[in-house]
This record gives structure tokens, C-alpha cells and sequence, in this order.
């Protein structure tokens, strides 16, 4: 096996960058990148910790990582699993990235900087669904935003109905807990609950 081990030998495999991967990169969330995160219902949230990286997925109504302004934006952290992976990593490395997609659309929209953790109570209510306020909300501060080009999503067929797999053929998450806890939670049981247990708490 043939590893590469220097940027140097990376460079000769892939030659120079194009400016058009270059000219779209900014320091701020300019008017058309704005357009796209206000419209997105989905991001992927990557973190770095001192146990190691995370990427978690956060998804809501339609814009909702608000645009304060064009060096800041602000994420609520609704109900989840309370792993909190992401947040004790931005507490103790405030690095950060998003990658904003939305469906239908090849486009994602990838935006790096560093995020701290507001628990304001102002700020929190003003988040509120349903008068559910979040109990933190993530502020990232802009260093860099880009598009990405729609290849991936191309040549997944990530939006195309037919291209979907059959939840039927995969394992549910029942099943899988029940093996990995040895029997002592999941199951039909978990299964069958989880679909009014989620819609109770999504906010």
C-alpha cells in the first residue's frame, strides 16, 4: 500500500487549485449566502475535543440557524439524546464547522469558525417553538464560508425518490440497542413507541 505523507506529494497527485474553488470563498455570510441558510432545514455540525472529532446532525424548521449578523450565527440545541458531544467539545476547543444542505438542491454551503455557548435567557426565549425554549444556544463567529460544488450529490442521487432505501431492509434502531446492550434495552418495544416519543419531545 502507497501513503501519502506530505502535502508536497498530495500537490503532484492533484496539481493547483482553480480559482473558481478559490474566488468563492469569503470571511462573512454575504447576500447570496445568506439566501441559502435561511432556506436550509439541515446542517452537520463538526466539532474537535481532546477525545476527538465529532460530526452530529441538526435539523428544524426551515432557517433555523439565525443570522445575527454577517460574522455571526446562532444555532439552537433542541431535545436530543443529551450526549452533548458537540458542547463539551466547543467548551474546550471552540473550532467549529457547518455544512448546510437543502433538499432538493446539489449545492451544500460550508461555513468554519469558532462557536462558544450561550445560555442567555433572553436569547434562549427567543428561540422558543411551542414555548419550548432550547437550553443553550451555539454562537459561531465567521471565518470562512463557501459553496460546495454539487458532485457528491450528483453522483449519490442523494435527492432522487427512486434511489431511497427501503427502511425494511436495514436494521431498526430497536434491534441494533438490544444486541449492543445485551438485551437490557431496545427492542420491539423501543421501536414501537419511538415515533410518539419523538413527536412529544422535538422541541
Amino acid at each position: 500500500m502507497s501513503i501519502v505523507r506530505s502535502v508536497e506529494e498530495l500537490e503532484a497527485i492533484y496539481g493547483t487549485t482553480g480559482e473558481t474553488s478559490t474566488a468563492k470563498v469569503t470571511d462573512r455570510i454575504t447576500p447570496h449566502y445568506r439566501a441559502y441558510i435561511e432556506v436550509s432545514p439541515f446542517a452537520a455540525l463538526a466539532t474537535c475535543g481532546p477525545e476527538g472529532l465529532d460530526c452530529s446532525p441538526r435539523g428544524d424548521l426551515g432557517g433555523f440557524v439565525r443570522i445575527h449578523d454577517e460574522k455571526t450565527l446562532m444555532m439552537p440545541d433542541r431535545r436530543g439524546n443529551n450526549r452533548i458531544d458537540s458542547l463539551r467539545n466547543i467548551v474546550r476547543d471552540p473550532r467549529t464547522a457547518f455544512m448546510f444542505m437543502i433538499p432538493g438542491h446539489g449545492n451544500a454551503i460550508r461555513v468554519n469558525g469558532r462557536a462558544e455557548i450561550s445560555v442567555d435567557p433572553d436569547l434562549l426565549a427567543s428561540f422558543s417553538v411551542d414555548g419550548k425554549a432550547p437550553r443553550s444556544v451555539i454562537v459561531m463567529h465567521v471565518d470562512e464560508v463557501y459553496f460546495q460544488c454539487a458532485r457528491a450529490i450528483v453522483r449519490s442521487e442523494l435527492w432522487n425518490p427512486a434511489r431511497h432505501i427501503d427502511p425494511k431492509s436495514l436494521p431498526t434502531p430497536g434491534e441494533m440497542l438490544l444486541v449492543m446492550s445485551e438485551g437490557r434495552v431496545g427492542g420491539e418495544e423501543y421501536d414501537a413507541a419511538w415515533n410518539a416519543r419523538a413527536q412529544a419531545s422535538l422541541w
